[in-house]
């Protein structure tokens, strides 16, 4: 476990404890305000007479505000500290102009608390992953480049000229991050493009998200964990390299996928295709590096399997639904739905957690206080992502099959989905009560008034990780 008495701590985890539990504090807050958000939007979906007479709390609000929450509060805050973290650790020295992090911490909330209340009054944009008002994109942006500026030294400033896989992805998603950003929103908000334009971009930025920022920061830590936990060398690292630049340069070109046959030219869909294909590579490289995860280990090991099991999936998901014939079934269905909790609830989060239980103790100087939480915490993560998941797949395709048929009312498809989606609420209810399980065990390993470790306890970290990082 993360919490072994043997774990390592070093001058690079204690210097950084207060910035980056203040981004994790954070980011768990914005992942529990999501959830919520998540169960009032499955409670709209199977009973529309709920709130319907709240416009604050209307169905699109809600989800423009659960999206929001959870991208920019929950992803952003905790992948920026997972990056900072590892590119410290395997830098080789302490993190430099840590208030930066402090500053740029505290307006990236507020930038996120203004965009979630923007969403709710109606000022948010109907693009999916960037419903923002305009006017709060610069701070973010800003705040952005505050929080990444220690991780951007530690780079630059690394004792060795080589570096290894985890920081290529975590460097990678903290210079991509404000390119990708600022270009949506010049692009989208602030002098957006007509007609099909839109839809072109939207698209991009969307798929950009994913594979130009979340997903490295996926990999960073799974990069990073699975060969130091299981203190083994990671397989057929030489192909790593290909892997990563795989998924920069074919990942930008997968957003057409989204509008395949839609009211945009007909090689826009087909790009797409042939990126998406090129990107089964890049999964298949991963596959075969990170497969020391699905080994019997640590309960930080079980979640980053989970995560890489997720990521896994969720590419060959990507790559079949791309196909022109499968995406005339699972285009604008649930199954869409079912791909992006996939992904974000599924790939990044449960990576993420890993890396908490992992880094948590490193920073305190102190183990878990209770195995029993971490334990439920798994438990509860690993039933309500399946279950979300596979509830939403399944009534994407009970929607998909009442829409081919034209007789078929919209009143009878959404009967014939309540089912289905009342089992997603379920696996949603899940996920919030094991995530409120985290927030708490985290509250109380940071506490300062909980008695510190015996120095006994733990032995100092290597100068350098190279053995198996």
């Amino acid at each position: 476990m993360s919490t072994a008495p043997n774990a390592e701590v070093s001058e690079i985890d204690s210097s950084a404890r207060g910035p980056l539990s203040l981004l994790f504090a954070s980011a768990l807050f914005w992942l529990l305000v999501s959830g919520v958000l998540a169960l009032v939007n499955y409670a709209q979906t199977i009973s529309p007479a709920f709130l319907a007479e709240c416009p604050f709390l209307s169905y699109g609000r809600v989800h423009a505000m659960q999206e929001t929450a959870l991208i920019y509060g929950w992803v952003a805050n905790a992948g920026f500290a997972v990056a900072l973290w590892l590119l410290a650790r395997l830098g080789g020295t302490p993190l430099r102009s840590l208030n930066w992090v402090v500053v740029g911490g505290l307006f990236w909330n507020l930038g996120v608390f203004l965009g979630v209340g923007g969403a709710g009054i109606g000022e948010a944009a109907a693009i999916n992953f960037l419903h923002l008002p305009r006017t709060v994109g610069l701070l973010l942006l800003v705040a952005s480049a505050a929080i990444a500026t220690p991780g951007i030294l530690a780079w630059s400033g690394r004792s060795r000229e080589s570096a290894f896989a985890a920081q290529w992805y975590a460097a990678a998603a903290l210079f991509l991050f404000p390119w990708l950003f600022s270009a949506a929103q010049v692009t989208l908000l602030w002098a957006p493009g007509r007609g099909v334009l839109q839809a072109i971009g939207a698209g991009w930025y969307q798929q950009g998200a994913w594979t130009l920022w979340i997903a490295p920061l996926t990999l960073a830590a799974a990069y990073y964990l699975v060969p130091k936990i299981t203190g083994k060398v990671i397989p057929t690292y030489n192909f790593a390299a290909l892997s990563f630049w795989t998924l920069l340069i074919a990942g930008g070109w997968t957003g057409g996928r989204h509008v395949i046959d839609g009211p945009v030219p007909a090689w826009v869909g087909t790009l797409a295709v042939v990126a998406s294909m090129l990107l089964t590579f890049h999964y298949l490289i991963v596959g075969l590096n990170l497969r020391g995860a699905f080994t019997l280990g640590s309960t930080a090991l079980l979640f980053v399997a989970a995560g890489v099991g997720s990521y896994l999936i969720g590419g060959a998901a990507d790559a079949l639904t791309a196909f022109r014939s499968v995406a005339e079934v699972t285009q604008l269905t649930w199954v869409t739905k079912a791909q992006s909790e996939l992904a974000l609830s599924g790939a990044f989060t449960l990576t993420t957690f890993g890396a908490i239980y992992f880094i948590v103790p490193r920073l305190t100087n102190a183990p878990w206080p209770s195995i029993s939480l971490i334990r439920a915490h798994l438990a509860g993560a690993l039933i309500g992502t399946i279950v979300l998941v596979a509830a939403l797949t399944v009534a994407g395709f009970v929607q998909s099959h009442d829409l081919a048929h034209a007789s078929t009312s919209f009143a009878d498809i959404a009967a014939h989905t309540k089912s289905w989606l009342e089992v997603a609420a379920a696996g949603q209810i899940v996920l919030v009560f094991s995530n409120a399980l985290l927030a708490v065990h985290f509250l109380r390993a940071v506490c300062p008034k909980r008695r510190e470790a015996e120095p006994a306890q733990f032995r100092a970290a290597p100068t350098m990780e190279v053995s198996v990082s």
